[in-house]
């Protein structure tokens, strides 16, 4: 028994193989555009909403030991290690509706959203 405990605690994120994230041409010129200063696109969630968790992208100067790199559409991005369980197997796109724009995210690993849509649980 105490050998499975030790198993299981040497297991790591970084260990996984995963499917990956990857960009619609939209969404890729849209972070190709945000990217000109020099800087790196760069997804995460944090715990928020009633259901759990919400999408969080940033530019940052550069990526830490914790980021996973991903090349999509021939765009460079950056995803955080400890939100890839959450976000494996998603397809960031970038949708424009009369004047509003922004990312959406088809996340096979969504179990339940809010109702305003801000927020998901896997």
């Amino acid at each position: 028994m105490n050998a499975q405990k030790s198993q299981a605690a040497q297991i790591s994120l970084l260990d996984m193989e995963w499917k990956g994230v990857c960009l619609t041409a939209d969404a890729a010129k849209r972070v190709f555009q945000l990217c000109q200063e020099g800087s790196y696109f760069h997804v995460s969630v944090r715990p928020s909403g009633c259901t759990g968790f919400a999408y969080q992208v940033q530019l940052i100067e550069s990526p830490s030991h914790d980021d996973i790199r991903f090349v999509s559409q021939d765009v460079e991005f950056y995803v955080a290690l400890n939100a890839m369980p959450m976000l494996d197997g998603t397809e960031i796109d970038y949708v424009r509706q009369g004047l509003n724009s922004s990312f959406v995210y088809h996340n096979p690993n969504v179990k339940n959203m809010c109702g305003c849509g801000e927020s998901f649980g896997v």
